[in-house]
């Protein structure tokens, strides 16, 4: 963010040294006008691209935790269903009735638990809900990546039109100004239609 705003304070300190050499030259008072106006377009449109790159990094960590609870149940699952098949084949060795019936609970029990690490709606964190947040979590940061390219191409566009404005300040033409003016409109108008979600 930094390196849009030096750029942008030295194209006005630029115009406004040229101003005050020509006394007022309309060209290069009209630059400088310019020149604020698109460095305060870029300060904002860096803002808008810090903070779509937090986000970014925010659910990619969300969404990184999610896979991790997803694997640790996984592997918490597929052991208790493991002990539930060694049961089973205990079971058919069992000596007595009293002893095959507490073995039935066992298994009972183990498939219970790995049937609620599977699927938890109550509590909201079986295997089927870590999935479905884990893959909104990427849903959001695939978003907010989307966001920050955006807000980036503007926030360039805005540093290229500032440079085109200085340089026009400099050599005198008048063509560089309202190229720089136009590429800046459409830089600036691309950050706004990306901040309202329009992009």
């Amino acid at each position: 963010m930094g390196d849009g705003i030096d750029i942008a304070q030295d194209a006005i300190e630029r115009a406004h040294h040229h101003q005050h050499a020509d006394h007022g030259d309309p060209l290069s008072r009209n630059a400088a006008i310019l020149i604020a106006g698109l460095a305060a377009c870029l300060a904002l449109a860096e803002m808008g691209e810090k903070s779509s790159q937090n986000a970014y990094l925010t659910h990619h960590i969300a969404a990184s935790d999610d896979w991790a609870l997803f694997q640790a149940k996984s592997i918490r699952e597929t052991a208790t269903l493991e002990t539930a098949e060694v049961l089973e084949s205990l079971k058919l060795s069992a000596p007595n009735e009293s002893v095959a019936a507490t073995i039935d609970q066992k298994i009972a029990k183990a498939k219970a638990y790995a049937a609620h690490l599977e699927d938890d709606p109550a509590a909201g964190d079986g295997k089927k809900q870590q999935s479905e947040k884990a893959k909104a979590e990427e849903a959001e940061r695939e978003h907010e990546l989307h966001r920050y390219h955006n807000f980036e191409m503007a926030a360039g566009g805005l540093q290229i039109s500032i440079v085109l404005a200085s340089v026009s300040v400099v050599t005198r033409m008048q063509a560089l100004l309202w190229g720089g003016g136009l590429i800046g409109l459409g830089s600036a108008l691309g950050a706004l239609l990306v901040s309202i979600g329009w992009i």
